[in-house]
């Protein structure tokens, strides 16, 4: 092929491992998947994609191929004015860099001044919330003082505009319908770049499963089995419009599709989602915290096959599609995405990495190695107290897959503990090489790269 791929992301906002049904969920949980599922037979479905614990955190690191906690990304920003620095080289910097029409649309979370929002980062537009959704709900509140405590707003901005433009309030009934717009834009992106014959990168962020999770007046009662399933026939419509423009504008083969979560599911009542096979949510080192649905489609590049339990971090999309678009990944800067081409192009049936540290905010949470994970931190749920470990607890997923043994009754499992060891001994010999960029760093902070 002559031309670059194009890319289009559709990333969903605290997506739960046990939401479709081709993880398990679909009809159990009130609405059939049936475009996403049948999308997951032509490509590769991963069981074991890892994301970060939070929104802000996967973001950075998918955006950069690097942990939030090297990038000063690792936590939401609660409304703080912090964000990635300038010195940071987005997927959109290199791809723009390249020729590609960018475009993001949906919440940025990685960024709220001058020089940090994402048409400072090599997209040429973006419409969407800064930070998050739960912002719609601040008019519910009695306490709440807009003139005094400030509006959010969805923004729209293009490359070269200093400061994004109000477009709406971000309120319960705008959030409601906030995807149809991004769909349709995205629509009109793709179109538009297809007949300038120019390759296109789509970051398409949903704003389900992400509370307030009400579904849109187009998908409204058309479940028969409330909010909840309405919500999923919306994800699952949406995907599918999208997947329908690529046919009808003739480039579904020249076009890298990936469909994957950010973070586990919601946990707040009214909102809750489900982990599925595996315990807990969002904000902890729990396995659903730590997985989420991900299917890749290249057609001619990846060949369908049976779904994968092989770890793939959200770092690696970025050397991953980078490696399919012909950019280079940068080598001025510690990366800690694999390249996992081989392992979805069918050449291996091993991963690129085997396991990876996992932090909630700043604190490492624990480690995951092959089908074994080390515990640090004891936390089921979102709402419950961390507690550190006085010694670590070492969890065989495959005899234990819910962790619910305190501990290792029969097999203790220690001498896992040298490959433990050994990857975050090299995570820290990295950061030796490499400071990490400190939480609220100024914008043009650099890093002291030694040796």
């Amino acid at each position: 092929m002559s031309k670059r791929p194009n890319v289009l992301f559709y990333f969903v906002d605290n997506l739960g491992y046990g939401e479709l049904g081709c993880y398990g969920g679909g009809v159990l949980r009130g609405a059939d998947t049936a475009r996403i599922d049948a999308f997951a037979t032509e490509g590769a479905q991963l069981l074991n994609f890892a994301p970060e614990a939070q929104c802000t955190p996967s973001r950075s690191a998918l955006m950069t191929g690097r942990h939030a906690i090297r990038s000063g990304t690792h936590s939401v920003s609660f409304g703080a004015h912090i964000g990635l620095v300038s010195w940071e080289r987005t997927m959109g910097d290199i791809l723009s860099d390249a020729g590609y029409a960018c475009a993001l649309y949906g919440k940025w979370h990685i960024g709220n001044t001058e020089g940090r929002w994402p048409t400072d980062h090599g997209f040429d537009e973006w419409y969407g919330p800064p930070e998050s959704y739960d912002e719609a709900l601040w008019g519910d509140d009695p306490w709440y003082d807009p003139e005094r405590d400030g509006v959010s707003h969805l923004l729209e901005s293009v490359k070269g505009q200093a400061d994004p433009t109000p477009v709406k309030q971000l309120t319960f009934d705008s959030k409601r319908n906030v995807s149809r717009e991004y769909v349709d834009r995205a629509k009109t992106f793709m179109g538009q770049a297809a007949a300038d014959d120019t390759p296109f990168f789509i970051h398409l962020n949903h704003a389900l499963m992400h509370l307030p999770n009400v579904p849109g007046d187009e998908y409204r009662g058309t479940s028969g089995n409330g909010d909840w399933a309405d919500c999923l026939l919306e994800l699952d419509g949406h995907f599918g419009e999208l997947l329908d423009t690529l046919d009808e504008l003739g480039i579904a083969d020249d076009t890298i599709v990936v469909f994957f979560g950010d973070n586990g599911n919601e946990e707040q009542l009214l909102h809750r989602g489900t982990g599925g096979y595996w315990e807990g949510s969002y904000f902890t080192g729990m396995e659903a915290s730590l997985r989420t649905p991900c299917i890749f489609r290249y057609p001619g590049t990846i060949t369908p096959t049976a779904p994968t339990n092989e770890i793939v971090h959200i770092t690696d999309l970025f050397p991953t599609v980078l490696g399919w678009t012909g950019c280079e990944v940068p080598d001025d800067r510690v990366i800690d995405g694999v390249d996992q081409r081989p392992l979805l192009e069918g050449a291996t049936e091993e991963s690129g990495r085997e396991g990876y540290l996992f932090w909630n905010g700043a604190k490492l949470y624990g480690v995951k190695w092959g089908n074994f994970k080390m515990a640090m931190v004891d936390q089921d749920n979102f709402w419950d107290t961390a507690k550190d470990r006085a010694v670590p607890r070492i969890v065989n997923l495959l005899t234990d897959p819910q962790e619910r043994e305190p501990v290792n009754h029969v097999h203790l499992h220690t001498w896992t503990m040298r490959h433990f060891a050994r990857l975050i001994m090299e995570f820290e010999a990295s950061c030796a090489q490499e400071p990490p960029i400190p939480l609220g760093a100024p914008l043009d902070h650099v890093p002291s790269i030694n040796g």
